[in-house]
């Protein structure tokens, strides 16, 4: 693989016809002005509009604008994972193609991945120019992925990140996954991740893509992140630790019944008492949590298969 290229810049979207020329003419500005060799890896998450025959010109006109076009719409973590897949350069920067997010924001964020060291840093929007709508949930999910990963960010969701080649390579993205891109760097050996204030502008074209059920969404893949960068390699810790647990309980409960009958204590037969069920359900339970922990290390040994996302058209 080239890895001559200082920057790739990868750019996810969906329906942004209006402004891709204006975007892809600022990101070509900033890389000459500072020297940078560069490509732009454009990927068309099976846009509706006409953003694919808009991509065709401009790879036409400038000739490192490379384009990919999945045959439907994915998400935008299936978008960026293609994109990842196809970056050479040293530096991979993302941003969303809605102009919301800067180019000028590019040469810093290179240096400070090449000079200052950093494995990935993040973009905050510290002030914002969505609607409430968006702001609020992403607010709410900042926080509590904060607190959940340990890793002290602002803005996880936010569009314009830096990263260091290796970073991508080594991650793997579905669902909704984009939003929590530094905690699976973090789990991935990735520690050294930082965060910048970057400008944030108000949209000029089309309208947003958010909607709310991606806070329902964002939420259940917050705890997949979490169970799955933890336990991924070692699913017998989770469901063998649950099902020791629960096991000690219900033999300890029917333990402590079988030693009160032997003793007079209580003339109720074991059996005729609930709390014996309870103990009967745990000790099962503990046992299946035990299979489950089995099985998870069986898949964990012989599934390495890394999901494809199908390319219909690329430049």
């Amino acid at each position: 693989m080239d890895q001559t290229l200082d920057i790739s810049v990868v750019v996810p979207l969906y329906n942004e016809e209006e402004s891709l020329p204006e975007l892809t003419s600022w990101i070509h500005r900033v890389m000459v002005e500072n020297r940078f060799s560069y490509e732009t890896i454009l990927v068309d998450d099976g846009s509706n509009d006409r953003s694919w025959a808009v991509i065709q010109e401009l790879a036409r006109e400038n000739s490192r604008i490379r384009a990919l076009r999945l045959n439907h719409n994915y998400g935008k973590s299936a978008a960026l994972d293609t994109g990842f897949h196809h970056a050479q350069g040293q530096v991979v920067i993302t941003m969303d193609a809605d102009l919301q997010d800067s180019p000028d924001e590019i040469p810093e964020l290179y240096r400070l991945i090449r000079k200052e060291g950093y494995d990935l840093i993040s973009g905050w929007k510290k002030k914002r120019y969505d609607p409430i709508s968006k702001t609020v949930p992403s607010k709410f999910f900042n926080r509590v992925t904060s607190w959940m990963s340990g890793i002290r960010l602002h803005d996880f969701n936010c569009g314009l990140k830096a990263y260091r080649h290796q970073v991508v390579k080594s991650i793997d993205l579905y669902g909704e996954m984009h939003r929590y891109i530094p905690v699976i760097a973090k789990w991935n050996g990735f520690g050294r991740i930082g965060e910048k204030v970057v400008e944030h502008r108000a949209r000029k074209y089309g309208s947003t893509k958010f909607g709310w059920q991606r806070f329902v969404y964002g939420f259940l893949d917050l705890l997949s992140v979490m169970f799955v960068t933890r336990f991924k390699k070692r699913p017998m810790h989770f469901f063998g630790s649950l099902g020791t647990l629960f096991f000690m309980i219900g033999f300890a409960i029917a333990f402590w019944l079988s030693f009160e009958k032997f003793l007079g204590v209580h003339k109720r037969e074991v059996v005729d008492q609930p709390i014996f069920f309870l103990s009967l359900v745990a000790i099962i339970a503990g046992m299946q949590l035990f299979l489950a922990g089995f099985l998870g290390e069986m898949i964990t040994q012989s599934n390495n298969r890394k999901t494809d996302y199908i390319v219909a058209e690329r430049i």
